[in-house]
């Protein structure tokens, strides 16, 4: 943190330094000229550091943005994501302008070169498998001629991979000043590896009662004061509603069954167009099973057959113990009601065995580091076979030790599969022979050595269902419950909560919603609730309904924040605790300065306790957590040694230091300052955007957009 803070602070010093590192640095000439900033035209929807940002180029990359994300992502996840990444950008350009950074044709391509997706591929990899920069231009100037939407595709690519590959140059020239000594590397590693052992005393902060301790609003004010940059806040709301969820009721249930079951048997309906009464088979008679679930069951005939771990958990023992033609049912699965008929059932139809693979050069699929011969492949694997049908064989150990099949690592084990999944040969041993077998096939992939390892029934069923919805009839009782509920809470002079208690309906409160925020908890994605509580005519008190995608909410304006220093009332619960903490560690200390460890325990009824093999890097307590002020006086102490009063996390300590254990000496600690120089080689990236973003005037627009 002091690190950061003094980047935070220095920043002007800290570009006239990398200026300086960049004098017979600066280079020229990239892909493209184009301008990676947004436009100016239109409104804009930020304004970083002066520059302004065009709703109209964000728009655009928003819209690409959406298109590579996919139908998953909201629009406001991904309107966050681009802005997230257009401050970084825009930031990071701001900070290459000034230093004159440019890059090269070639550092671009080397940078290309890092990027997996691209150096991955074999169409841009030479015949030793490496990235060839030639291949990959060449590749470009085709698509720039025969593929021009493939080729804008790039170009927009192309403009952020230039964006990164001077970021990158950027931070690596702040790396390149951050190092580490053999005395820091030696430091290092006595924070790990020297041990103390202490007997102390612990007064508890408990020990005072929090009553005890008063404190003014204005202590409070100016505690924050004092402390501003932990006390600033974004603009914010809290609201609370009541959910009028969109779900069957009991009725809609027992409809449903009852539906089901009008087509469970036979039944006699009269046909207008013959005058006659014909007979119509239900689910338990029918004899065109496909037929009768397309014209009465939301769920069509599956002929595939399932294990038992394929069927619903709750019911898998019922319906496996079914026989065929038998029924189960009604029952619940999820979002259905369902009857179950047993179509079918093969035993033993699913087959569990783990295999050894031993291929040969030529085999199919053969890996390529395999050279043994077809013969030699098959007297390896005659004396694997002998070996795997001793008493004592462990086939898990030998197949992962000697198996060139994928399924080594898992110790051959092959899973559970049903007939016609494996090769011919393989299949047939499976299936023909009893659990516990092993025996050798050859396919060509290779000599397989074969263990069935166990079998177990697949059954065919079919599943008369309907889905449970709500009806019309509950749904327009949802829109009337939620209306006349928004009409009596904003005319009624009850609170929001009473008149909800009254209709026995759940307020559930959100604290703190961001102005870009989008998921509510228990409602999910409701921008327009968000958008709501943001507007200047919302008022605190204000009450509306919103129609949701499963029913209605009825929210209301609970409390406002705006942007900058909390109020004492919003700060208090943090500086309350803070406050009575200074003001009892006072206390403690005043009562108990200059005497011995025995005597402060005698004087405030606590106990003395020891610890052993404390160290910096680990700095726990055990019975008092995490104390690092604690641990780490008591590394800088000499054995035998007494402190004064500590001030620790949960209390006021004094420690005899009754054992150090002294790291081992090493011969060299070039491996721990490496260590220590590749620690803070890698927070340089994170550590210096975020002093520079920090130290950037940002005006954020989004909520008025989106």
């Amino acid at each position: 943190m002091a690190i950061l803070e003094s980047i935070r602070k220095q920043t002007t010093i800290l570009i006239l330094i990398i200026g300086l590192a960049l004098f017979a640095f600066v280079i020229s000439g990239v892909f493209t000229s184009s301008n990676l900033g947004g436009g100016k035209a239109g409104s804009n929807i930020a304004e970083i550091n002066g520059e302004e940002v065009s709703i109209d180029g964000f728009r655009e990359k928003v819209d690409i943005a959406s298109r590579n994300s996919g139908p998953n992502a909201s629009t406001m996840q991904t309107v966050n994501q681009v802005w997230d990444q257009e401050v970084r950008n825009t930031i990071m350009e701001q900070q290459l302008a000034q230093l004159g950074l440019n890059i090269e044709q070639d550092q671009i391509m080397n940078y290309i070169g890092t990027i997996p997706g691209y150096a991955q591929n074999p169409q841009f990899q030479n015949e030793n498998g490496v990235f060839d920069p030639n291949k990959f231009r060449s590749f470009i100037a085709e698509i720039k001629v025969n593929e021009p939407s493939q080729y804008n595709f790039w170009l927009q690519n192309e403009a952020s991979i230039i964006q990164s590959a001077k970021q990158q140059a950027y931070f690596n020239l702040v790396k390149a000043g951050v190092g580490a000594t053999l005395k820091e590397g030696e430091f290092d590693y006595r924070l790990a590896n020297e041990k103390s052992d202490i007997k102390y005393v612990r007064i508890p902060f408990t020990s005072i009662a929090d009553s005890s301790i008063t404190v003014s609003k204005s202590e409070i004010q100016s505690y924050v004061d004092a402390h501003k940059e932990d006390f600033k806040q974004e603009a914010a709301r809290d609201i609370q509603f009541v959910y009028f969820e969109e779900k069957p009721s009991t009725e809609d249930e027992n409809a449903v069954k009852a539906a089901l079951a009008e087509v469970m048997e036979d039944r006699v309906e009269y046909n207008d167009r013959t005058d006659t009464n014909d007979t119509l088979s239900g689910f338990r008679n029918t004899t065109d099973m496909a037929a009768f679930l397309d014209r009465n069951s939301d769920i069509k005939l599956d002929t595939l057959y399932k294990e038992k771990n394929q069927l619903p958990t709750k019911f898998a023992d019922t319906l496996m113990a079914l026989q065929v033609g038998e029924i189960f049912g009604p029952y619940r699965d999820g979002d259905y009601f369902k009857i179950s008929k047993m179509m079918d059932r093969k035993p033993n139809g699913s087959v569990k065995a783990s295999h050894i693979l031993i291929g040969y050069k030529g085999a199919e699929r053969a890996n390529p580091e395999v050279t043994r011969t077809k013969e030699e492949a098959e007297t390896e694997a005659k004396r694997l076979l002998k070996e795997a049908r001793k008493k004592d064989a462990k086939f898990v150990e030998l197949a992962r030790d000697n198996s060139d099949g994928p399924s080594a690592p898992n110790g051959g084990d092959l899973g559970y599969f049903q007939q016609g999944r494996m090769v011919p040969e393989f299949n047939d041993f499976a299936f023909q022979n009893p659990v516990g077998t092993i025996g050798m096939v050859e396919t060509s992939f290779g000599f397989h050595i074969i263990k069935v390892d166990d079998k177990r029934d697949i059954i065919q069923i079919a599943n008369l269902a309907r889905e449970i919805e709500a009806s019309e009839g509950t749904i327009n009782k949802l829109f009337t419950d939620a209306t006349q509920f928004e009409m009596s809470s904003i005319s009624s002079d009850k609170a929001f909560s009473d008149l909800a208690k009254e209709n026995k309906y759940t307020v559930r409160p959100v604290n703190k919603i961001k102005a870009t925020d989008e998921n509510l908890p228990g409602l999910s994605s409701q921008r327009s609730i968000v958008k709501w509580a943001f507007n200047d005519d919302t008022k605190i008190g204000d009450i509306k309904r919103f129609d949701l995608n499963s029913g209605y909410a009825v929210a209301q304006l609970t409390k406002t924040y705006d942007e900058g220093l909390m109020s004492v009332e919003d700060a208090s619960a943090t500086v309350l605790p803070k406050i009575r903490k200074e003001r009892k560690a006072a206390q403690i200390i005043s009562a108990n300065k200059g005497k011995s460890i025995e005597d402060i325990a005698k004087d405030n009824n606590v106990s003395t306790s020891t610890a052993s093999a404390l160290n910096v890097k680990s700095p726990t307590i055990p019975g008092s957590g995490s104390e690092p002020a604690v641990v780490g006086a008591a590394f800088a102490m000499k054995q035998g040694d007494t402190s004064e009063l500590i001030e620790g996390n949960t209390g006021i300590f004094k420690i005899t230091v009754t054992k150090k254990i002294p790291a081992p000496k090493l011969d060299n600690y070039s491996t721990y300052a490496r260590s220590v120089k590749a620690t803070r080689e890698a927070q340089v990236s994170t550590a210096v955007y975020n002093a520079l973003k920090d130290a950037s005037e940002i005006e954020d627009n989004r909520a008025a957009f989106y």
